[in-house]
């Protein structure tokens, strides 16, 4: 009986040991580029004149055109994989994107006396996420990201003459991806990825001569990268 525990201990340890040498297990940290194009939809102008002003017959709600814009994206990512199965990993990580990118300029507003447009800049987004993958092979890795991403939405708006107007906000929400890793050596890796970034409605205001404006828009972004990263 003894001997027979002793080896059923002794199968577990080296089952574990075998589990435990994904060469994908551990502290990772990495670095991407590409394109990210931003989107703000459902975009609902509610205008506000104040009372005995030119235009204080102009106020209402006014559906806007979507405002979107593409440029250059980076992100700097940390993380941590376990094994849980033959290869099977989870990993848990958070990265955030140092770059920025505006959107399109759109007309706001027009009143009798200011021309108003604005645009949007979108920044300082961060992301916390669990990714589960799957080995292919030793070396090769494919893996899902889900969970919490947030924002800075800046609304930068113009009227006429008048000096520049920028109101920030942030926007929570959510970030799905898909990616794939596959080492060039024992420590480092290469790495590609494609992400979508969905957040809630938010609503900035600003004054246009006589009129309030109150911007109410849907944020969204889609995103390419391709990097390399180092595991610890």
């Amino acid at each position: 009986m003894k001997i027979k525990l002793l080896v059923a201990a002794a199968a577990t340890v080296v089952a574990s040991s075998a589990m435990a040498q994904s060469a994908f297990e551990g502290f990772y940290g990495q670095l991407g580029v590409g394109y990210e194009n931003n989107s703000l939809s459902s975009r609902n102008l509610n205008v506000t004149a104040r009372p005995g002003a030119p235009d204080s017959g102009t106020g209402g709600n006014v559906s806007a055109p979507n405002s979107s814009g593409g440029g250059f994206s980076g992100a700097i990512g940390l993380g941590y994989n376990i094994s849980v199965a033959p290869s099977f990993l989870v990993g848990i990580g958070a990265d955030y994107a140092p770059t920025s990118v505006t959107t399109s300029t759109q007309p706001s507003i027009s009143c009798s006396d200011c021309t108003a447009t604005n645009n949007y800049k979108v920044s300082n987004r961060y992301n916390i996420f669990i990714a589960p993958g799957y080995e292919l092979d030793k070396n090769k890795l494919v893996y899902v990201k889900g969970g919490f991403s947030s924002e800075s939405v800046k609304w930068q708006s113009q009227a006429g003459f008048s000096s520049a107007t920028t109101i920030s906000k942030n926007a929570n929400g959510y970030v799905l991806g898909l990616g794939y890793k596959q080492l060039i050596d024992k420590n480092i890796y290469v790495f590609g990825e494609g992400n979508y970034y969905s957040y809630s409605s938010n609503s900035l205001s600003g004054t246009y001569g006589s009129q309030t404006v109150t911007q109410t828009q849907t944020p969204s972004a889609y995103q390419f990268l391709v990097g390399a990263g180092y595991k610890f």
